[in-house]
C-alpha cells in the first residue's frame, strides 16, 4: 500500500509536471482527440524538468492516477516511436484503476475502457462515464467489486486478439458486461477520430 508521503508527492509531482504542458504537447494531444479541456481535467503533463528520482521520465508525457482524494499513481508515455518502452511506471507500482472519478457520476451504467489515453477520450470528450486499465491484461478480479451496482458495463476493447481476450475476461467476471470491440486493428481514439463522439455513442446504443 502507498504512504501518505508517497501520496503527497504525487500529487505535487502530477501538479508541476501540468504546469509544464507545453503548446507542442497540446497540439500533439489534439491530433489524437485529447482537447485540451480533457487534458487539463485529468492533469495531463509533461515532463520536461523531472523532479529527483524521476530523472529517466524525461521528455515524457505524465499520466496521473487521479482519485477523489489524492494521486495514488503516475503513468509516463513516451512521445516518439522508437525502441524504448511505450510506457513506463515507477518501481514497485501498484496496478489501480484509472480516472475512478467516473464512479462518482449519476449513471446506472459505466464503461471501462483499454488504455488511459481512450478513457479520457470517451469519458471527458464523449461524455460516457469510463474507467480506464492500463493495458489488455490489467484487468484485477477484485475490480468486479467496483461494479457491482450498475446495471450495465460497457467493456470498450482494442480490435486485435488482446481486446478480444479482455472483453471475454471481464465478461465472464461481471454478468452485466457488455463488450464493444472496436473495428480490426483499431482502437477507441481511431474510431473517434474517424466518427467522432456520435459514432462511439452509437456503438454503445446511446
Amino acid at each position: 500500500m502507498i504512504s501518505l508521503d508517497a501520496k503527497i508527492e504525487l500529487g505535487l509531482s502530477a501538479d508541476d509536471y501540468a504546469s509544464q504542458m507545453t503548446p507542442e504537447l497540446a497540439q500533439y494531444l489534439m491530433a489524437r482527440g485529447i482537447t485540451r479541456e480533457a487534458a487539463t481535467a485529468h492533469k495531463i503533463g509533461y515532463v520536461g524538468v523531472p523532479r529527483i528520482g524521476h530523472e529517466r521520465y524525461r521528455g515524457r508525457i505524465s499520466i496521473p492516477y487521479i482519485t477523489p482524494t489524492c494521486v495514488n499513481e503516475i503513468r509516463f508515455r513516451t512521445l516518439v516511436d522508437s525502441s524504448e518502452p511505450k510506457y513506463l511506471s515507477r518501481d514497485g507500482a501498484d496496478s489501480h484503476l484509472y480516472n475512478v472519478g467516473a464512479f462518482q457520476t449519476d449513471s446506472d451504467f459505466i464503461a471501462i475502457s483499454e488504455g488511459e489515453f481512450d478513457t479520457v477520450i470517451a469519458n471527458s470528450v464523449c461524455g460516457i462515464p469510463t474507467v480506464g486499465l492500463a493495458g489488455a491484461n490489467a484487468w484485477k478480479p477484485f475490480y468486479r467489486r467496483a461494479f457491482t451496482d450498475y446495471h450495465k458495463v460497457f467493456v470498450l476493447t482494442d480490435g486485435d486478439q488482446a481486446g478480444w481476450d479482455l472483453g471475454k475476461k471481464i465478461a465472464t467476471a461481471l454478468d452485466v458486461a457488455v463488450v464493444v470491440s472496436m473495428p480490426d486493428g483499431m482502437d477507441l481514439t481511431d474510431v473517434y477520430m474517424e466518427e467522432g463522439s456520435d459514432g462511439i455513442k452509437k456503438r454503445l446504443g446511446l
